[in-house]
């Protein structure tokens, strides 16, 4: 009985050295040379500006006869311009149209109320008319949400503008939107955004064809000021590229909501724990380079 159980106590030793030994191993192996996986999580976090394409948008100045049938191809989800959501309550944001300039120059403010004394300008879109017979047209985006010196330009024939005769008509009042929060047309349905994927392909329908290009700064000889410049909601949930200090405030009790991969929003890539196991692998060698 006693050699069995001696016998039964010297297993147990050896396999407990063997384990250790292992151990070693691996740490060892792994010290020099051996190949281990290391797993990467990719995450995307959403982003105001992405909701709202400053080219698809100024596409549909160029289709709007009226101030108003602009507001309202804006806010219609058939053409796919708009999936802003502000507030990120899933619902997409009903955008306000305030007309404005002088002379040669008129221009549309894009704005949204997200509730009562909360008013956020998004955009701004110009169009000049020249002594040739052309229209110069200029977005810009709102520094908050698209960061500092956002413009695009592009240039059209008056022609084949169809609101310049409207947009240039003595005597006509300024087209104001009689809308606000909580306050639509009656024909109009709120929608759910969609992913920023979806979002990308029907944006692409309308600026396949365009000539807008990029601009750090006003390419208009005057630039009238919108009658909503500097209005900022500060209940504003989505990222912004340059926040104001109420805004920041805002966010920080009230934290965006995380959207994965696919999801709506830009693409940010964040690198947490390699213990978070996700579809991306990558291999590294210790010590190597």
């Amino acid at each position: 009985m006693n050699s069995l159980f001696n016998f039964g106590i010297g297993v147990i030793v050896v396999l407990v050295v063997l384990s250790n030994l292992r151990s070693c191993t691996s740490r060892s192996s792994a010290r020099y040379g051996d190949n281990y996986n290391v797993t990467v999580q990719q995450t995307v976090t959403q982003d105001a500006a992405a909701g709202l394409d400053l080219q698809a948008v100024g596409e549909l100045v160029k289709r709007a006869k009226t101030g108003e049938e602009f507001e309202r191809l804006l806010n219609d989800a058939s053409t796919g311009v708009n999936n802003l959501d502000l507030d990120e309550d899933g619902k997409v944001d009903f955008v306000k149209v305030t007309e404005y300039g002088s002379g040669t120059v008129k221009g549309f403010s894009l704005t949204v109320d997200l509730a009562e004394g909360q008013t956020q300008e998004v955009a701004t879109i110009e169009i000049e008319k020249t002594s040739d017979g052309q229209a110069n047209l200029q977005t810009y985006g709102n520094p908050a949400m698209y960061g500092s010196n956002h413009y695009y330009h592009s240039q059209t024939s008056l022609t084949d503008l169809l609101l310049v005769g409207w947009l240039f008509s003595a005597n006509r009042p300024f087209y104001s939107s009689p809308w606000g929060y909580n306050n639509h047309p009656t024909d109009y349905r709120p929608y759910t955004t969609r992913s920023y994927d979806a979002y990308r392909s029907d944006v692409s329908r309308t600026t396949s064809r365009s000539n807008w290009n990029r601009a750090n700064a006003s390419t208009l000889t005057s630039k009238p000021a919108s009658p909503n410049a500097g209005k900022s909601a500060a209940n504003i949930k989505a990222p912004l590229k340059s926040p104001t200090t109420s805004q920041k405030s805002f966010q920080a009790r009230n934290p965006s909501k995380q959207v994965q991969s696919g999801g709506f929003g830009s693409k940010t890539v964040s690198r947490p724990s390699p213990t978070v196991r996700s579809s991306r692998t990558s291999s590294f060698r210790s010590g190597g380079k």
